[in-house]
């Protein structure tokens, strides 16, 4: 699934190519996504000039003066420029025709994505409204996650996975942060102290760029705005490597589920 360096990937790579361009029009092939493409933004898209490439967590936000329209990638979804007249693919949902000759094109196999609209402000949509602060905020440190974690029994992994604690935090990068903050990933999240969660903020935020700089991680078909991959899975210090030597002790890379998720830690280093 794209997480928010695979959408920010995306958002970089396209908005040199899109920021300040007209929509000419939208070309809808299936409206079924997660859910339904709003005809509302068939109809008012079309004529407006993209001002702003924007992201919030892991949804994209291509902002005119009309409205925003939303994209989430789902679960394997991506978002490319491509000629307006190349022919679309069983899984091309969604172009939008730009005023050059190109266009975005949506395409999402298990069609678990959407294409969203909304005439308002979007940070107050009811898909972001709740999320809590970005990795990169001044708002996210360790005293956030210290305060928001008092009384919390849930396994520290799930804690930061939530969208209301950090936005955009996915299952790839909790897992490689907690690794680099020596924290197991199953300790309850109220009895960790507020020097290792200043650590563990620390390190959500260093993974993140990491992963930025690298662009992103493909482990099935991810690629970026530009139709590249990222290469950040090259460097996984224990996401996916059950059984393998651990990078910085030697000891066996355990593999448990937490949340319904796999989840992978170092029984030496992280305590």
């Amino acid at each position: 699934m794209p997480e928010l360096p695979e959408v920010e990937t995306t958002r970089r790579g396209i908005e040199p190519h899109v920021k300040g361009r007209r929509v000419t029009g939208v070309v809808v092939r299936q409206r079924r996504l997660r859910w339904p493409v709003p005809r509302a933004l068939e109809r008012a898209l079309p004529g407006q000039v993209i001002r702003a490439v924007e992201r919030r967590a892991k949804y994209l936000l291509l902002v005119t003066d009309a409205g925003t329209a939303i994209v989430h990638l789902g679960m394997s979804g991506s978002l490319r420029l491509v000629p307006a007249d190349s022919a679309p693919g069983p899984h091309d949902h969604v172009d939008l025709v730009l005023d050059d000759g190109n266009c975005l094109r949506l395409t999402d196999p298990r069609r678990f994505g959407a294409l969203l609209w909304t005439r308002t402000d979007p940070t107050r949509h009811r898909l972001l409204r709740d999320l809590g602060p970005e990795p990169f905020d001044a708002a996210f440190d360790g005293a956030w996650l210290y305060r928001r974690s008092r009384g919390r029994r849930v396994a520290v992994k799930s804690f930061l996975m939530d969208s209301h604690t950090v936005a955009g935090v996915g299952n790839i990068y909790a897992n490689e942060a907690l690794f680099l903050a020596g924290i197991h990933p199953a300790r309850p999240a109220g009895r960790i102290s507020r020097q290792r969660y200043e650590r563990l903020a620390k390190s959500v935020r260093d993974i993140l760029q990491q992963a930025i700089a690298r662009g992103g991680t493909t482990l099935r078909d991810f690629v970026g705005g530009d139709g590249r991959p990222g290469y950040f899975q090259q460097t996984l210090r224990v996401y996916g490597r059950a059984g393998e030597p651990c990078m910085q002790c030697g000891a066996p890379i355990r593999a448990t589920r937490i949340g319904q998720r796999s989840t992978f830690y170092c029984p030496r280093c992280q305590r």
